[in-house]
């Protein structure tokens, strides 16, 4: 029920957005409106780092070390980055420009975590200079990390990503715990385990463990398959040290997401309780934790707003012309079954809209026939000047912009509701000028191959 009435509040803040979007000139019908925003509701946010730091609260010892670090790859904006570090999350940055921006936010090192399959001498280098934790990936990259740690004991807190090779879920480019994934090190290959566990023995500072399955498609109890393997392993390296060298798991991210209605299922009461099912020993504060969840906070609160330019019909389909396709859903356009999106009538006014339901194509503005997010999707005929909204896209979906055509970036507005029943909307990132694409496209270097 609670879950019901949440869902039912952030659709009512979504249309007051949608309709206060248009009022305000943010997108909308008129030539000098914008065709397109992305907005992000900062409440909804808020309320899912909540319920994720609430849940592992509930279950765990209080006192027990808990970081719960943002994977910034799903939403890389520094805005962002602050509000999450400003509801009590740290950051997970896959690479030097998402530590950057996690730096950029103010997010501490100590409360940030690098993980990366690729990293050169010169990130690690940094990351142990700030103080950052790091997760190596396998045993060359803890080789190369004995000649930057040296004699001494390093700032960072320093562990090894394992694969525990529990199999693939739904969608196998996001399943990382196949058999042959290139995550980690492979724990069920001969010879893996031991090796790792001398790994360990031979260096005091290796303190940490991590995993992490995957994320869409990945049922929990695979995940959770996975983070008893990771709870299994500590135990067996404390017990070889006879100390307890590993004190934190970080059990990575992953849960999915329903984009299929307004609900958010599964919760993370829920993953938690799968948790505990599979791995009870893990909450009974013998070890920190560290999570690193991404679109299951953000995806929920992300919505496309575009205006439909022109309708036709071609071989008795209508189609809707848009400005939302594949620059802002490159997962949808590419591969529709794996992730569809629903899609949201509004009239001009920014109302939603009502009518009998059509079977129709809603096409993007990108020059290639693929470029749709809806096939025959029924819903009221949509005509110019129309908005179609397209939620559920707050991670992973128009954050990650795909330059296609050159189409710009659009601008991504933060909103929240009053009292009242106002919006307030705040700049998140400021639409991308076409002088910027021609800047970036190398035009100050037009005479280069001259």
């Amino acid at each position: 029920m609670a879950a019901e009435m949440h869902a039912q509040g952030a659709a009512a803040r979504r249309d007051l957005a949608v309709r206060a979007a248009v009022e305000q000139g943010l997108v909308g019908g008129a030539d000098d409106a914008p065709p397109l925003v992305c907005l992000l509701d900062t409440d909804g946010i808020r309320a899912s780092a909540a319920a994720l730091t609430d849940a592992f609260a509930a279950a765990l010892p209080p006192g027990t070390p808990v970081l719960h670090a943002f994977a910034v790859k799903a939403c890389p904006l520094v805005p962002v980055l602050r509000l999450l570090a400003d509801a009590g999350l740290g950051c997970e940055a896959a690479g030097p420009g998402e530590l950057a921006l996690a730096r950029a936010a103010g997010v501490p090192a100590a409360r940030t975590v690098l993980d990366s399959p690729a990293k050169t001498a010169a990130e690690l280098r940094e990351a142990l200079a700030l103080g950052v934790a790091v997760n190596a990936d396998n045993l060359r990259e803890l080789e190369r990390l004995d000649a930057l740690v040296g004699a001494g004991r390093p700032r960072s807190q320093i562990g090894v990503r394992i694969n525990p090779q529990t199999g693939a879920g739904a969608i196998g480019a996001l399943s990382t715990a196949t058999a042959t994934s290139k995550f980690g090190v492979a724990l069920r290959d001969p010879g893996a385990r031991a090796r790792l566990v001398r790994a360990y023995l031979d260096r005091p500072w290796l303190t940490r463990l991590h995993v992490h399955s995957g994320s869409q498609g990945v049922p929990l109890a695979l995940i959770a398959e996975g983070v008893r393997d990771l709870h299994a392993l500590a135990e067996e390296i404390n017990a070889a040290a006879g100390r307890r060298q590993v004190d934190t798991l970080d059990i990575g991210g992953g849960l999915p997401v329903n984009f299929a209605s307004d609900e958010q299922d599964p919760t993370y009461a829920r993953y938690v309780g799968a948790l505990r099912e599979a791995v009870p020993a893990l909450f009974d504060g013998g070890y920190g934790l560290v999570t690193e969840f991404g679109r299951s906070l953000l995806a929920k609160h992300g919505l496309v707003l575009a205006r439909v330019e022109y309708t036709k019909t071609t071989g008795a389909r209508p189609i809707a012309l848009t400005h939302a396709g594949v620059q802002l859903a490159t997962r949808t356009v590419y591969a529709p079954a794996q992730w569809p999106l629903r899609i949201l009538p509004y009239d001009a006014k920014g109302a939603p809209k009502a009518g009998d339901p059509v079977a129709q194509d809603v096409a993007g503005p990108a020059c290639f026939a693929g470029d749709l997010l809806a096939t025959a999707r029924e819903l009221p005929l949509l005509a110019p000047g129309d908005l179609i909204g397209v939620p559920d896209t707050g991670a992973y979906f128009f954050t990650a912009h795909y330059g296609y055509n050159s189409l710009p970036r659009p601008a991504v507005h933060g909103f929240t509701v009053t009292p009242q029943a106002g919006v307030r909307f705040a700049e998140v990132r400021p639409a991308q000028s076409l002088a910027e694409i021609v800047a970036e496209s190398g035009g100050p270097l037009r005479d280069a191959l001259l």
